[in-house]
Formats: C-alpha cells, structure tokens, sequence
C-alpha cells in the first residue's frame, strides 16, 4: 500500500550548491538519494514531495559541506505478506508471469495461477488455463495476494516478490468480472 509519511534525516549540500535556493536544494539532494531505493523498515521511497522543516546548518572540519537536519514528507510502497494488491503483466514466460507494482516487479509462477495446469503458448505469450481456456497475457491487469516478500536494500533490483491468485476475489480483471457477472445472473 501507497503512504504518505514525515521522515527525518541530516542532509549534505555540498559546496557547490551553497549560493541556491536552500529548499530546492535539500529536496533534490533528497530525491537523489531516496527516489528508487529502499529501506526495509520504511519500504519502497516513490517520491520525496516536500520539505517541512530544517534546522540549523551544522559544518565538520575538513568538509566543505553543510549537514542539515530536515523534516520532510515522501511517498512509500510498503507491501506486507497476505496484502492484496492490484498490477499489470509486463512479461510472461514458461513458468510465469511478471508482474508491475508500479516501481518494482513481483513473480506469479505458474503454479500460483490457477488450480488448473496451465500452458505457455509461446508464439502468442500467454499463459493459458488447460480446461477453462482462460488466459494471462501482457498487458493484463490482475488481483494477487503477496505470499513472499524479500526486499533488498543495497539492490533494489534483486528483491523478490512472489504472487498468488489462487484464492477467490484473485485473478486478471477480465476473470474477476466473468465471475461478478455469472454471480450476479445466478441471483
């Protein structure tokens, strides 16, 4: 889930940012470093949007520098086991599916797609449910639960989040309304 938190830490503006306008350049020493990158007890920094407050400059000897302690607001994706979220297919394979959260990917394997043996259709790239016929191709939104989650700090990019919907209420969009419209024709 997306949140919006106040966060405090000590920035550096370096020498040759000193003579700028001190808020612009405290956020974009922050949006450097934080956009992309990850801290596991906060989660995944989307953007930093606001400065709310810095104190006084402090120097250390030997260091050109000023460090400032700031408040400030961002934008977090902090994802939790069993949560529900909602994506896009980016990419299908033999064993799965990638699936975009927005700034990172998650892994639904195909084992985790359906009760049913599914098939990879190579030519067309989709992943296709043998008795149902239903597909999951790229470009498909999707329902899915977070059953593994490891987030890797120094490599944003080697985390590994893995999906299932293999439960009701989960699958592709176009699943979920077939459901909703059987559901509301049998009552």
């Amino acid at each position: 889930m997306y949140y919006t938190m106040t966060l405090e830490d000590k920035v550096r503006v370096p020498p040759h940012r000193l003579g700028e306008a001190l808020d612009a350049v405290i956020l974009s020493v922050l949006q450097e470093q934080l956009e992309g990158s990850i801290a596991k007890e906060i989660g995944i920094f989307i953007a930093v949007t606001k400065i709310l407050n810095i104190g006084e400059g402090e120097l250390i000897p030997g260091d050109g520098a000023v460090y400032y302690d700031v408040r400030f607001e961002a934008v977090v994706l902090r994802l939790a086991l069993q949560e529900v979220i909602e994506g896009e297919v980016v990419e299908t394979t033999s064993f799965g599916a990638f699936v975009s959260l927005g700034p990172i990917d998650a892994m639904l394997h195909v084992s985790q797609i359906s009760d049913e043996y599914i098939n990879y259709d190579e030519k067309n790239g989709r992943l296709i449910c043998q008795d149902s016929k239903r597909y999951i191709a790229v470009g498909d939104g999707i329902r899915a639960r977070v059953v593994a989650l490891s987030l890797n700090e120094r490599e944003p990019r080697e985390s590994k989040i893995g999906l299932t919907m293999r439960q009701s209420g989960l699958g592709t969009m176009v699943w979920l309304e077939e459901e909703f419209e059987e559901e509301r024709g049998a009552a």
